[in-house]
């Protein structure tokens, strides 16, 4: 897949995942054997990850602040401005607004994400945590 066009499928599949339209992300974004951080999860056990976390974090809206594409890999940097409700990564957040970035690399495969590496800056949100006590 071009570099160009990698970048507008990414694109559209972020804006796919902001309208929660999880028929389209199905059909068009990920591969039916996606897997996770190393866990083979298939696209019905990646799609119950990302509505958990919408259901999670109500206010969720991925932004890209970084992107770059050589394919068939996407890198891309993505930051967020949410409240999660209850506990989030393991940290009592209590819909508290908080701010963090996730680094996050994926692997397509016959034009579909196939495998993705995701880590989050948790440390940016316990110092946040931290300063408003």
């Amino acid at each position: 897949m071009a570099e160009t066009s990698l970048h507008g499928v990414y694109r559209a599949y972020i804006d796919c995942l902001n309208r929660r339209d999880w028929a389209r992300l199905a059909a068009d974004y990920v591969h039916d054997g996606v897997e996770h951080n190393g866990r083979p999860l298939g696209l019905s056990g990646y799609r119950e990850m990302l509505a958990k976390d919408f259901e999670d974090i109500p206010d969720l809206r991925f932004n890209i602040a970084l992107l770059v594409c050589e394919g068939p890999h996407v890198a891309a940097r993505l930051a967020f401005e949410c409240s999660p409700k209850g506990e989030f990564l393991g940290l009592r957040v209590d819909g508290r607004r908080v701010s963090f970035a996730e680094n996050v690399f994926y692997e397509f495969r016959e034009s579909r994400i196939a495998r993705v590496w995701s880590v989050i800056d948790k440390s940016a949100i316990e110092a946040q945590l931290a300063r408003r006590g």
